[in-house]
């Protein structure tokens, strides 16, 4: 598969793995997008990405890699899908206070595969979606 662009959320913390990535991405000459809170990337006519989070002036230092792990609302026409990364209840918290009208989605990827950590009942209530989904996997 020919990779043309990688979107990654603000990095606060660089691992081993972080790096690897990052190498391979120059290596392959594939575009590097580092998003943040308010970006719109345009795929098409009438599909875009709005980067809800992570917030460049709001950064939650309480396990850093998950509460500021990439939160996106996919919208196409009258669609939308909203991925939540990893975050926990502090950044749920934080998104439904600073994004609640653009949280309500049709689909929601529950956050940090649905864990007790996270997919509290507020933020849950303000994406009101039909359809939850959780990745797991099978043991």
């Amino acid at each position: 598969m020919k990779v043309k662009n990688v979107v990654i959320g603000i990095q606060y913390e660089n691992s081993s793995q972080y790096e690897k990535v990052i190498n391979i991405i120059k290596e392959k000459e594939i575009k590097l997008i580092i998003a943040k809170k308010g970006d719109i990337l345009k795929l098409e006519e009438n599909v875009k990405i709005n980067i809800m989070w992570p917030d460049a002036k709001n950064k939650i230092d309480e396990n850093v890699l998950n509460n500021n792990s990439l939160v996106f609302k996919l919208e196409s026409y009258d669609f939308s899908i909203i991925f939540t990364g990893d975050i926990e209840e502090k950044a749920e918290r934080k998104l439904i206070v600073k994004e609640n009208p653009i949280l309500k989605s049709d689909i929601i990827k529950l956050a940090h595969h649905g864990s007790k950590t996270s997919s509290i009942k507020e933020f849950i209530s303000a994406v009101n979606p039909k359809i939850a989904i959780a990745s797991v996997r099978k043991r």
